[in-house]
């Protein structure tokens, strides 16, 4: 359904003027478009996990503020809707940071041309959103062509959670670099973590590595140590929500655990993320904000309870690995390489230099 890419699936569209989303709550059993008109949908397609992955929601975000702005006739309403709109959406998931980077790029579209009228600036909008859209597709592409090289002929890939193109506006940032590497003959095999406690991993990943043709097998998240101590696992490269100053790295719970078993085991942890994943207002992994969901995601597995009435359960929904736990963070600016405070800020001065 996507209009900007032919060659990639994306779960975000726009069509007929208005916002569509692929619900990613019921697959793999069905594949549902929601169409967002409003942005109270958009806010509850993220915060119910329809829309999820930190360059998705993004991208999601900066559509929402075109629909936000829709039907916006009076200039004196304008900076009122915007703030109301841009307040709805920032408030639905704290950890993914492309969330506010976005919102905040989009403000800067609406101050340029805030005094043009309401229909030009939501038509600004809507240009800057289909240039986020194709660009984070463009983004994940480069990162792909950079991270395939960091692995070899055969390799037996681990990854977490669901880091493709359902993560994204298009292509991936984890699973994009197994595509890259894949084609390019690198990586012979891919396990798969289920991802409890919504089974991303078994109903996202497993969904589309299925739909590229690249080998893989399910597996328990308990299963990794046993994976690595028989020698069945070569690298691991997963995605993030976001990486603080130093490169700490914040991710679908269970994360932090298969990177101490990766150090263990000595295999190899990537984290692949666009630049504007890194937060570098965030010193460490320390002060990045940490979701916590409703518990009933733990004592239920889609409807159906699986503990005892009455159970209480902690929900965190994601956790951070240290930097030192990561051989490299995959960019589209290149791998970089501890130490990452330093890196980084090279890699933010030649994006800036490029552009």
């Amino acid at each position: 359904m996507s209009q900007v890419h032919d060659d990639v699936f994306s779960p975000i569209a726009w069509r007929d003027d208005t916002l569509y989303l692929l619900d990613q709550t019921v697959l793999p059993r069905e594949e549902t478009w929601l169409r967002c008109d409003t942005p109270e949908l958009v806010a509850d397609a993220i915060r119910r996990l329809s829309v999820r992955g930190a360059p998705a929601i993004g991208v999601a975000a900066g559509y929402g503020l075109v629909v936000g702005l829709t039907g916006v006739k009076d200039p004196s309403d304008l900076q009122g809707r915007f703030d109301e709109v841009e307040a709805l959406l920032a408030s639905t998931r704290p950890t993914a940071v492309n969330l506010t980077w976005a919102l905040a790029r989009g403000r800067g579209v609406f101050e340029a041309h805030r005094s043009e009228g309401p229909a030009a600036v939501r038509e600004a909008l809507l240009t800057w959103a289909h240039g986020l859209h194709e660009g984070d597709i463009e983004t994940n592409k480069r990162m792909g062509a950079h991270g395939r090289e960091r692995f070899a002929e055969g390799d037996r890939v681990l990854t977490h959670c669901n880091a493709g193109g359902l993560a994204t506006a298009g292509y991936g940032t984890a699973v994009g670099v197994i595509t890259a590497g894949h084609r390019d003959g690198r990586i012979a095999h891919v396990w798969v973590d289920e991802t409890r406690p919504l089974l991303q991993g078994a109903r996202l990943t497993a969904w589309e590595l299925e739909r590229l043709d690249i080998p893989y097998r399910l597996v328990t998240d308990s299963s990794v140590g046993a994976l690595m101590a028989r020698g069945l696992v070569d690298r691991v490269v997963v995605g993030a929500d976001r990486i603080a100053r130093n490169g700490d790295a914040a991710n679908k719970i269970g994360t932090y655990t298969v990177a101490v078993l990766a150090a263990r085991h000595n295999v190899p942890f990537y984290v692949a993320a666009p630049l504007s994943t890194i937060d570098r207002d965030t010193p460490t992994g320390a002060d990045i904000p940490i979701e916590e969901r409703e518990d009933v995601e733990v004592t239920e597995v889609f409807g159906t309870r699986v503990a005892p009435a009455g159970t209480l359960a902690t929900n965190i929904a994601f956790d951070v690995t240290p930097a030192e736990l990561i051989a490299g963070l995959i960019t589209e600016m290149g791998v970089l390489e501890a130490p990452f405070e330093q890196s980084i800020a090279s890699a933010f001065a030649a994006a800036a230099e490029g552009s």
